[in-house]
């Protein structure tokens, strides 16, 4: 990951992460650096936190990607572990048929042939002899398929360990360069006077109104709002989803859990679960999603108004869905 300092008035910053990731670049301030008014200073800490929101939501589906490869590199151990135990199961049988001297029948058929006392011994001899035959060489191949098998496995386990470990590497560099950058942006609003840090948040997250919501079409969809209804006043904390503080996707996680529906930790994740609606058809329940790229995520609860995390210093709230950034709805429930 690119490492980046945070932005401060006197100066601008990039925040990069690396992986095939987003590029979120923050824009130097104004020629003279420190801004000439509150107004600009205001905009600032704004954008900034805007585009912390969306590294932030980047944290999360590295968490994803990182649980993901822990996963199959659990699995990978697990086959190759299943692959060495059928070849230790086939070596008692390969030290017998060693032991023997299997060599062919040759031998075996001369010793038959001397010592048979009729015809129809003989026969059964031969024939006896040549099922040993046939047995030996199916272990034979038995067993080396399963070397096979087991020396494929064993480095399927050693490759799948290795992308779980650079992930978890990955995941552990983007939260602390995450935190840096957090902590730059709580000091940088903290410049601001108590009214001007309540315009910032108002302007990221739209005017908080008294929530006045609508009949929901599904049970799922219902249990969904209430349950993040239940949630206002809860703290907004990065990569938090639940049952005291959260995130815009931890918030919309958490409710559509409870509805016994799972949806991914990030926001961008989850615009792509369900089916498209139009703004004009949106029902109670329904996720609606705002900037480009994808970064932020509420539950539509009717009557114009969501519910969502949305800000540092803001906790979850009610506002109107119309606010800044609104670019597209899914609907998840039938």
């Amino acid at each position: 990951m690119t490492r980046s300092t945070t932005r401060r008035w006197t100066r601008g910053a990039a925040l990069a992460l690396s992986a095939g990731a987003a590029v979120v670049v923050l824009a130097p301030a104004p020629a003279g650096a420190t801004p000439a008014t509150m107004g600009q200073a205001r905009e600032s800490v704004t954008r900034t936190a805007q585009e912390l929101e969306a590294v932030g939501e980047q944290v999360n589906e590295a968490a994803a990607t990182a649980a993901q490869q822990q996963a199959a590199a659990t699995e990978a151990a697990a086959t190759a572990a299943a692959a060495q135990a059928e070849l230790d199961r086939l070596q008692p049988a390969l030290r017998a048929i060693a032991q023997a001297g299997y060599v062919g029948t040759t031998r075996g058929r001369l010793a038959a042939f001397l010592t048979s006392g009729s015809a129809e011994d003989l026969v059964q001899q031969l024939t006896t002899l040549d099922e040993l035959a046939d047995h030996a060489d199916d272990v034979v191949a038995a067993a080396a398929a399963a070397r096979e098998a087991a020396a494929q496995a064993q480095q399927a386990a050693a490759d799948a360990a290795a992308a779980a470990d650079a992930a978890a590497t990955e995941l552990a560099s983007r939260q602390e360069q995450l935190q840096t950058d957090l902590a730059g942006y709580e000091a940088d609003l903290a410049r601001l006077s108590a009214a001007d840090q309540v315009r910032v948040q108002t302007a990221l997250a739209g005017p908080e109104i008294a929530a006045s919501a609508a009949p929901a079409p599904t049970a799922a969809a219902g249990v969904a709002v209430q349950t993040a209804l239940a949630q206002l006043g809860d703290a907004y904390r990065h990569a938090a989803s639940g049952p005291d503080a959260f995130d815009c996707s931890g918030l919309t996680m958490y409710a559509y859990a409870a509805a016994g529906i799972t949806l991914p930790h990030s926001s961008a994740a989850q615009a792509q679960v369900g089916v498209p609606v139009a703004r004009a058809d949106l029902q109670p329940g329904d996720l609606v999603f705002f900037y480009t790229p994808i970064s932020h995520v509420g539950i539509y609860i009717g009557n114009g108004q969501m519910v969502h995390a949305s800000v540092p210093g803001r906790p979850v709230a009610v506002t109107g869905v119309d606010k800044n950034g609104y670019v597209t709805a899914r609907r998840v429930t039938g």
